[in-house]
């Protein structure tokens, strides 16, 4: 069963265009909450990445695997700074005495 390259890429379009138009309707208040399942989800992308890139035999899948891997982690880790920075902008600044 062998897929067309030309539906994979008419896929990959309206994926992008839909994801980019419901991205932009996102109001500020929301941004937080849903950076942080998105970065919870990131993390399955790790795993899916290791068992690409743990399966294949080729040694081309297996760089490209890891570097799904690395991808991958600098997402979610800066994906994580990120709301971590923008959670310190709502907590109460103590008074220094």
């Amino acid at each position: 069963m062998e897929v067309d390259l030309t539906l994979l890429l008419f896929i990959f379009a309206l994926a992008s265009f839909i994801g980019f138009e419901l991205i932009s309707k996102v109001p500020p208040t929301l941004h937080t909450p849903l950076m942080s399942g998105a970065n919870a989800i990131s993390g399955i992308t790790i795993v899916g990445a290791l068992i690409v890139a743990g399966s294949l035999g080729n040694p081309l899948g297996k760089w490209i695997g890891f570097a799904a891997i690395i991808l991958a982690t600098i997402n979610v880790v800066g994906g994580f700074m990120v709301t971590d920075r923008m959670l310190e902008m709502f907590k109460k600044k103590e008074d220094e005495k």
